[in-house]
Formats: structure tokens, C-alpha cells, sequence
């Protein structure tokens, strides 16, 4: 429960009250939903979150959900409760682009088991949503002709953050309470923090990756782009288990969410490296050390850590990455090297420098800076950081014709992020405020391998830190 003043986003919770008091249908709210679709794509600028969308498929799925609340036989709290995959996904009956103009040149007749899981649970899946093409960069920025630009809700002009991008616009413009991305280098927090809302990296293997293009197939985890913390641990509670079908997350724990409403924090140990938390924008920074402060006023402990290797584990995490997705797109760089965008070629071009010995290398220190992290859990329960160290990027007039290219801002929009991806361990970003711009600022919480409890638990406290939500000028009322 969220006590708020003036706006608040609407979560799942408050689709079910509408759906259980009979005020609303899933049915009426499909059909909003699909005018608002053809709103945003009308709009100027267009919004771009929703890429692949089909009337008669929304209208059939809300058409059941409809009849089983009627004869009260829902299938799970996501009943009813409208939601989108990031274009990696592969999702009946959409093409499965993953942001090029190559890709996908078949509908798709099979789902990803997340897609799969997303029906059996009841929701509604309202289309498939925008990424940065294959995945490789962190702005969200897709000049071509089946994708554009999307628009971050809060600021039209600013960059949403990739490659979930259109994933968190979504999630942000009201258009669904719950998005699904994919998650390499920050690419669900990374989105979800520029747009204002909440994202969960999973450990990785935590949730299956089966029917998503393998990219990169040692650091990315899938997870939830949501309006709340709340509504993050409900999608990750349906979506977390073990899957046949996704080898790495067969070993593990079950999924539980112990202590999840305790009234304080009492007992938790929160780690901090206070020289890697501060290099960040000094905005940012002044938000997310009152955010810390509020999380100690709950009875946690700040301790202070130390995180070894930092610059070691960046480096490691960029060849992993690369050198992966140099390899699985070999064929796509040979053939359809002209269709790509500029700086998907460079990013392709600069992997390709990478030798057998560097990668070998980096996974080396990978093993190294997993059990850096496995000392520093035996002594708190989790790490913070700022979870970006800056603001949305604006948008330049000839990013929306050539797309655009600043490793500068690549490297630092990752700097809290690849330590997650290189390691496997979980992550939690959530909003704490705004710059003096209006721009969204989160916050990171990350904790050790299988431990999302313990994320899902601070998280809904560090909502309470941030008193005012921002209704972002982009907005869709769908229970209206």
C-alpha cells in the first residue's frame, strides 16, 4: 500500500480493485488501451514504446479475462493486468526484430517461456516494446524505419535509457503497469531509472532467458520494468523458477519473499563504498545520500566497504559482452552489415579486436570479483549505489536520422551497473527524486546471488523516502 499525495502511478493493485468491484473490464480496458496506442502513435513526438501491437489479439486475451472474473476463476493476481516484452522476446504472432530491420521477417508462432508464463498467468500482453537495436547501447536510440526514437515520458526531448527502451516508456507513460526486459550491462536499470520507475535485474538464470536472442550469454538476466516495488515482487515471484528449457537457472533456490512487509529494517547491514558511490553528478549524488540516511532512520546500519578491482571488473565486463555478442552476430555483421545502425557496426567493429586471451582473461577476473563479493556478503546484506550517475541525455535533431555514438556516456551510464552483469548477483533500482530539471534519479540496491528478498524488502522502504511523485508529461490514464 502506497499512502500518496497527488500522483501516483497505477499498479496492479489498482487494476484488481477495479476489476473485483466490477467498476471496470479487462475488456474496457483493452479497448482504452488500444486507443491510447493510436494516440501515442499519432502523438508528436510519437511516443515509440509499443513497436508491435495487434487489436484483435489484446481484445481476445482481455475477452477471457473478462469471463473468468465474471465466474470468479482468475488464474493469478496479473489476471487482467495489461503488459509488454521487450522486441528480444519472442511473442506470438509478432516478428521478432530485436530492434533491426533484418530480423523477425516471419510472425512468430512460438513464445518465450516469460511470454508463455505472462498468458498462464492471465495477463494481457498489449504488444512487443522498442530496444536499442541488438541490445547495444544505453540510450535507447533506434533511427531506423521499423523502430524510431522512443520518448522518455517525463521529458519528450531527453533519451529514455536502453535497451529495455521502450520497455520503461511504457511502464513510465501509463500505457501498463508491467514490462519485461533483458538485462547485459544495465539494461533494465539503466531505462527504468531514466524513466522514474522501479527495475529488477534478476541473479542471473533466476528467471529464464529461453526465447530471447542469446546476445550475450554469461551477463545478461531478465527481470521487470514496474510502476512499484510491490509490483516487482509479484511479477518476480510468478516468473522466478527453474525452466528445462534454460540451463543456467536450473540449480536454483526457490524464489520466497521472507519479511517483505516488516515494519523496519532492523538487523540489515547496507555496505557502502562511499569513493565508488560519490562519482557520480553532484544532483545525484545529494539525492541518494538523503536516501540512505532514510533507509538508516529505519533502523539499518551503514557499513562501510570496500569494492576491490573496480576498474578490472568494468574492463572484464565490456570484453565478456563484446566479444559474446561479436560472436553470436558473426553472421548478421558478414551479411547485413549495411542494414545495421552506425553504432551497432562500431560497437561490432570494436569486439572484434578482442582476443581469445582477453576474454580468458576477463573471466578470470569475473571469478576473482565473485569472490570479492561472496567476503563482502559474509559481512552486510547488500550493496548501494546511485543506480545511473547522471540524468537522461537530451535528444539532438540528427540523433533522429543517424542514430548516435558516445562511448563516453556508454561507459559512465554503466558504471553502478556492470558490476551485476560481470557477477551474476541481483539488482534493484528505484526512483528517489528528480533534478532540478525534473529528470528522474533512482537508486541501486544490489545483494547477493539469489537474495532478491532482500532487495524487494529495502526497495518498498526506499520508496517511502521520496515524498512527491512527478506525474511525467507524458501520461496515459488507463482506468479513467
Amino acid at each position: 500500500d502506497s499512502a500518496g499525495n497527488g500522483f501516483s502511478f497505477k499498479g496492479i493493485k489498482d487494476y484488481l480493485e477495479c476489476y473485483r468491484s466490477g467498476k471496470l473490464t479487462p475488456f474496457q480496458v483493452a479497448k482504452n488501451i488500444i486507443a491510447m496506442l493510436e494516440d501515442c502513435d499519432k502523438s508528436t513526438p510519437p511516443l515509440r514504446a509499443i513497436v508491435q501491437w495487434d487489436r484483435e489479439q489484446i481484445m481476445l486475451m482481455a475477452e477471457a479475462s473478462t469471463t473468468r472474473y465474471r465466474n470468479k476463476c482468475t488464474l493469478s493476481c496479473l489476471d487482467g493486468i495489461p503488459v509488454c516484452l521487450k522486441e528480444e522476446f519472442k511473442v506470438v504472432p509478432y516478428r521478432h526484430r530485436v530492434g533491426t530491420v533484418y530480423l523477425g521477417t516471419k510472425p512468430e508462432t512460438e513464445d518465450a517461456t516469460v511470454a508463455k508464463k505472462l498468458r498462464e498467468a492471465g495477463a494481457i500482453i498489449i504488444g512487443v516494446s522498442n530496444m536499442h537495436e541488438l541490445g547495444t547501447g544505453t540510450t535507447g536510440c533506434n533511427p531506423n524505419r521499423y523502430h524510431k526514437i522512443p520518448r522518455n515520458p517525463y521529458k519528450p526531448n531527453h533519451f529514455t535509457g536502453g535497451s529495455s527502451s521502450g520497455s520503461a516508456a511504457a511502464v513510465a507513460a501509463g500505457l501498463c503497469p508491467v514490462a519485461i526486459g533483458t538485462d547485459g550491462g544495465g539494461s533494465v536499470r539503466i531505462p527504468a531509472s531514466f524513466c522514474g520507475v522501479v527495475g529488477l535485474k534478476g541473479t542471473f538464470g533466476r528467471i529464464s532467458g529461453h526465447g530471447s536472442l542469446p546476445l550475450s550469454y554469461s551477463t545478461v538476466s531478465v527481470g521487470p520494468i514496474c510502476t512499484s516495488v510491490a509490483d516487482a515482487a509479484i511479477v518476480y515471484s510468478i516468473l522466478a523458477e527453474p525452466d528445462p528449457l534454460y540451463p543456467y537457472g536450473l540449480k536454483q533456490p526457490k524464489a520466497t519473499l521472507p519479511d517483505m512487509c516488516a515494519p523496519d529494517l532492523k538487523g540489515l547491514k547496507l555496505g557502502v563504498d562511499w569513493t565508488f558511490f560519490k562519482a557520480c553528478d553532484a544532483e545525484v549524488l545529494s539525492i541518494c545520500e538523503k536516501a540512505v540516511e532514510h533507509l538508516q532512520s529505519l533502523g539499518a546500519s551503514v557499513v562501510e566497504v570496500s569494492l576491490p578491482e573496480m576498474e578490472e571488473a568494468r574492463v572484464a565486463h565490456a570484453i565478456c559482452i563484446l566479444s559474446e555478442m561479436r560472436d553470436f552476430l558473426q553472421p548478421d555483421f558478414n551479411k547485413h552489415f549495411w542494414e545495421m545502425n552506425l553504432d551497432t557496426r562500431a560497437n561490432l567493429a570494436l569486439g572484434s579486436q578482442f582476443t581469445a586471451l582477453d576474454y580468458i582473461t576477463a573471466n578470470r577476473q569475473r571469478t576473482r570479483s565473485m569472490r570479492f563479493l561472496r567476503e563482502i556478503f559474509n559481512t552486510v546484506n547488500c550493496i548501494l549505489t546511485p543506480a545511473v550517475p547522471c540524468t537522461a541525455p537530451r535528444i539532438y535533431e540528427s540523433d533522429l536520422s543517424y542514430g548516435c555514438s558516445d562511448l563516453s556516456f556508454t561507459v559512465r551510464s554503466m558504471r553502478f551497473m556492470q558490476l551485476g552483469n560481470l557477477t551474476g548477483i541481483p539488482g534493484l533500482v528505484v526512483p528517489v527524486g528528480y533534478s532540478t530539471d525534473g529528470l528522474p534519479i533512482n537508486l541501486q540496491v544490489m545483494a547477493k546471488w539469489w537474495d532478491e528478498a532482500v532487495l524487494l524488502r529495502i526497495g518498498q522502504k526506499l520508496e517511502e523516502f521520496r515524498h512527491h511523485t512527478k506525474k511525467p508529461s507524458i501520461y496515459y490514464d488507463v482506468l479513467a
